[in-house]
């Protein structure tokens, strides 16, 4: 249920629900980090448990969280950076990055671009933890670095090793996606037209959205939402991207070598040169 206030703001418009937003929403933002922070080293296990039970396997047992992007609509300004804020389909809006747990509970979130930004420039989340990853769509480069993310093979797929990866890896990668819709439906009154406040204030209404999600999700509200896992081979889900990969594959690797591999293997194979 979205907040009576933000229904005032959105049906009356005046000037007193709207200095009520701002107050709420600034002690939404000094209260952020009760319900959104990057998991403690204690709440690890239980995340890649989760994502293990998305994914449908055990191979994908040191993933942190699963990272993506989505665009909240907004009225543009009417100066000369309105044309900043047109993606790519064709419509102003403000770019929200989030990480979310298996739970499609948000870990962290940046609101703040311009819509006209690509997914992979906006790349500002916190540190993972040593040893895991975060999985992200095509849209993301497979990267070995401050942050670590594991994207999808790219079109056309070599082989059924390399297919087997991506439909796991869309399993458990989708759970963002689903939170993101969650979201917009909990703030349906809010987030379902474009924001009529100013592109400087919208980051601040947006994060305290991603915040009432999580509280939600903590006091178990229950939502129906999407069920269905997107297909593996859609170029949606892994779009080609110009540039060279920076080291990362060999960690995506190993990962499909592991989906692949028979979990275990028949005493009178062990025989033979089978494997």
């Amino acid at each position: 249920m979205d907040c009576p206030c933000l229904r005032w703001h959105w049906h009356l418009g005046s000037p007193k629900a709207h200095d009520m937003i701002r107050r709420v929403s600034n002690r939404i933002k000094a209260k952020l980090s009760v319900l959104i922070s990057l998991p403690s080293a204690q709440e690890i296990p239980a995340i890649t448990q989760g994502f293990c039970n998305l994914a449908e396997s055990f191979a994908l047992d040191h993933v942190a969280g699963a990272i993506d992007g989505c665009h909240i609509r907004i009225q543009a300004p009417g100066n000369q950076h309105q044309t900043d804020y047109i993606n790519y389909k064709l419509f102003p809006s403000i770019q929200m990055q989030a990480i979310c747990d298996a739970r499609a509970r948000f870990l962290d979130v940046f609101v703040g671009f311009p819509g006209s930004v690509h997914d992979a420039r906006v790349l500002l989340p916190g540190p993972v933890p040593a040893g895991y990853y975060l999985l992200g769509d095509g849209a993301y480069t497979c990267l070995e670095s401050l942050i670590d993310i594991l994207t999808p093979y790219k079109q056309p797929l070599r082989g059924r090793v390399q297919e087997r990866f991506n439909t796991h890896h869309a399993r458990a990668h989708f759970v963002v996606e689903r939170a993101f819709g969650m979201m917009k439906s909990r703030r349906r009154a809010t987030l379902s037209k474009a924001l009529e406040v100013s592109p400087t204030f919208a980051p601040d209404l947006i994060t305290c959205c991603a915040f009432l999600h999580n509280l939600c999700i903590s006091m178990d509200d229950e939502l129906e939402e999407l069920d269905e896992v997107p297909n593996a081979a859609d170029p949606q889900i892994s779009p080609p991207v110009g540039g060279q990969e920076r080291p990362g594959n060999h960690i995506r690797d190993t990962i499909a070598a592991r989906l692949s591999a028979p979990i275990r293997v028949s005493q009178h194979l062990n025989a033979h040169d089978y494997l």
